[in-house]
C-alpha cells in the first residue's frame, strides 16, 4: 500500500496523461537546473577552472580536486535533484500528503532485519542477472545500435570506476554520503514515492504501478548493460513499500544496496577483497539461488504482515 493522498484535479486518474507530463518535466527540470547550478558551484569551492570542469564530465581522471568535485556535482544534480522535484510535485502541484508520522510508526526492528536479509539476497541474486545481462547480443541487424549501446556502457563504468576509486577516508565518506545515502533517499522519494502510486492509480494494479516504475528507474541511469537487475533490484524496493506502507523500507535498502557496493570497491581497491566492479566472470549459482530464497521468503514475511490499509491506495495487492 502505497500512501500517496491528494484531492488535486492533477491527482486524479482522468487526468493520468497531464500527470506524467508534470512529472517528466519537473524532475528533468529540476535535474538540469541543480546540475547547473553545482557546476557553477564547484568551479569555486573546489579551485577548478571550467575548462577543467568540462574535462572532468568528459572523463579525464588527472585534475586535482576531481573526484570531490564530481562527486560534489553528483551529490546536488542527483541526488538532491531527485528529492527537490519529488518534494516540488507533492507539495506544490499535487499537494499531496504522505503521511510521515504514520510511516515512520510501521517502522519496526524485526522488519528491519528482514529488510536487511532482502537486500543482501537480492545482491547475491543480482550478480547471476548482471552475468546474463551483459551476454546480451542483439541482431546483426542493430549492430550500431549495439556498438552505441557498448561505448556508451564503458562510458559510464570509466566514470563509475574514476568516482569510486577512493584515495582516502574523506573520499570514502563523501562517496558513502552521495552514493549511498543521497541517492537512497532521493531516487527512493521520486520513483517510490511520487510515481509508483500514480502508476498504480493509473493502471490500476499494484504490481503493474511496481514493475514499470521499475522499468523507468532503471532506463533513467542509461546503463543498458545493468538493465535488467536495476529492474529488479527496483521491483524489489517497489514490493517493499507495498508491503510495509511505509518508505522507510526501500530507502533504508537502496542506502545499504548502494553503501555496501561501495565499500566493496573500497575494499578491494585496498587489497582487502577479491572484487572487480567491472567482471561478471565469476558467477556463483548456489549463491545466487540461495540469494533468490532469502529475499522472496523475506518478501513474503513483509506481506504476511501487511498492516492494515487506512484509506490509502491497495488494489490488487
Amino acid at each position: 500500500m502505497e500512501i500517496y493522498e491528494t484531492q488535486a484535479e492533477i491527482g486524479k486518474r482522468k487526468s493520468w496523461l497531464l500527470s506524467l507530463v508534470v512529472i517528466v518535466l519537473v524532475g528533468f527540470g529540476v535535474l538540469i537546473l541543480l546540475q547547473s547550478l553545482a557546476l557553477a558551484l564547484a568551479v569555486p569551492l573546489f579551485d577548478l577552472s571550467i575548462p577543467q570542469i568540462m574535462s572532468l564530465m568528459s572523463g579525464d581522471s588527472s585534475i586535482p580536486n576531481g573526484r570531490m568535485a564530481m562527486l560534489f556535482i553528483q551529490g546536488i544534480g542527483s541526488g538532491i535533484g531527485f528529492w527537490f522535484a519529488a518534494w516540488i510535485i507533492i507539495k506544490w502541484i499535487d499537494k499531496a500528503e504522505l503521511n510521515w508520522d504514520l510511516q515512520i510508526s510501521r517502522f519496526g526492528l524485526k522488519k528491519f532485519w528482514v529488510m536487511v536479509a532482502i537486500t543482501l539476497g537480492a545482491m547475491f541474486f543480482n550478480g547471476l542477472l548482471v552475468y546474463w545481462n551483459s551476454q546480451l547480443v542483439l541482431p546483426e541487424s542493430l549492430s550500431e545500435l549495439e556498438s552505441w549501446m557498448k561505448a556508451m556502457e564503458d562510458q559510464l563504468m570509466q566514470l563509475t570506476q574514476f568516482l569510486t576509486d577512493f584515495q582516502s577516508i574523506p573520499e570514502l565518506l563523501t562517496g558513502l554520503l552521495v552514493i549511498g545515502v543521497l541517492a537512497g533517499i532521493g531516487e527512493e522519494m521520486f520513483f517510490r514515492g511520487v510515481l509508483q502510486p500514480k502508476l498504480h492509480l493509473y493502471t490500476g494494479s499494484v504490481h503493474w504501478g511496481i514493475w514499470l516504475t521499475a522499468i523507468i528507474f532503471s532506463a533513467i541511469h542509461i546503463q543498458f548493460y545493468g538493465f535488467v537487475p536495476r529492474v529488479f533490484l527496483g521491483a524489489i524496493f517497489g514490493y517493499l513499500y507495498v508491503y510495509s506502507g511505509s518508505l522507510v523500507y526501500p530507502i533504508i535498502a537502496h542506502i545499504l544496496n548502494n553503501s555496501l557496493t561501495v565499500l566493496l570497491v573500497y575494499a578491494s581497491n585496498q587489497g582487502l577483497v577479491d572484487f572487480d566492479l567491472e567482471s561478471t566472470d565469476n558467477v556463483s549459482y548456489p549463491l545466487a539461488l540461495g540469494g533468490l530464497l532469502v529475499l522472496l521468503a523475506g518478501i513474503h514475511y513483509f506481506k504476511k504482515y501487511k498492516p492494515q490499509t487506512n484509506g490509502e491506495l491497495d488494489q490488487g495487492v
